[in-house]
């Protein structure tokens, strides 16, 4: 299972919030502050959310980034996969690489079935019900 939440994820959830909550475009220093970052790392947290036509980055001294999409239509797995890559992964849990066809791995039913569930929980959940105060603290 490769299901990988790393800091950049947590920052581009932080930044969908944020956005959203502000409801106008935010230049980079700004929305650094807010999610407590540097503004040079924002390129690398927001350009996934680019990329996915959520958010809208706009050049130049009025320019800034501004949410092109509502919250509830973004799931905390589409984040989770704009930002680290497709969460399907064939590697088995106990061997490095993929579990073998003909025999799998004592673990591969139970594992296969616990990711499903973790997946269609993230995908049931909308940004919307991450709340503010406990997003940027």
């Amino acid at each position: 299972m490769r299901l990988t939440v790393t800091r950049r994820t947590d920052l581009a959830a932080k930044a969908l919030v944020v956005l959203s909550h502000e409801g106008r475009r935010m230049k980079a220093p700004e929305l650094a502050r807010s999610l407590e970052t540097t503004a040079g790392y924002l390129p690398q947290v927001l350009g996934p959310l680019i990329s996915a036509g959520w958010v809208q980055s706009d050049p130049g001294p009025t320019g800034g980034y501004r949410i092109d999409t509502p919250l509830d239509s973004i799931s905390v797995l589409d984040v989770v996969e704009a930002v680290e890559g497709p969460t399907v992964n064939t590697d088995c849990v106990l061997i490095e690489g993929p579990c073998d066809a003909a025999q799998y791995c004592a673990l591969h039913v139970p594992w296969t079935q616990a990711r499903a569930v973790l997946c269609s929980q993230l995908a049931a959940s909308p940004l919307t019900e991450l709340d503010r105060t406990t997003v940027i603290a």
